[in-house]
């Protein structure tokens, strides 16, 4: 399965202090529909522990997955930031994970080399 994130995720990842360990732990969560919440078209607002707490009050993710194929974290925020993506982030979101997922997984290793992207692992 290829494991992305996107520019502005990676940023706010190191900012927020979420790692890549915890990023393999919330696609973990996902797979296994743990604290997920399946917002349609293939988009997820998933809850992530912050670094060296747990999940309750920690960070939500929105991610982009296709079972056994792709994932990419697109953003993220705080609890105590916002409570919710508003009703324009949501439609923003699922557009952008429609478009997404018909990209071909090949023309992602391009990106990567642009700095669109980031696999997470490395």
């Amino acid at each position: 399965m290829l494991k992305l994130k996107t520019k502005w995720f990676n940023k706010w990842a190191k900012k927020n202090s979420v790692s890549d360990k915890i990023l393999f732990k919330t696609i973990q969560d996902l797979s296994e529909n743990l604290g997920t919440i399946n917002l349609g078209a293939g988009l997820y607002k998933i809850r992530t522990a912050k670094s060296g707490q747990g999940k309750s009050g920690g960070h939500r993710t929105i991610v982009v997955y296709k079972e056994s194929d792709i994932v990419i974290f697109v953003y993220g925020f705080s609890k105590i930031e916002k409570d919710n993506l508003s009703k324009e982030e949501f439609k923003y979101f699922k557009k952008l994970a429609k478009d997404l997922l018909s990209i071909d997984k090949n023309k992602y290793k391009q990106m990567i080399q642009n700095g669109d992207f980031v696999s997470i692992g490395e």
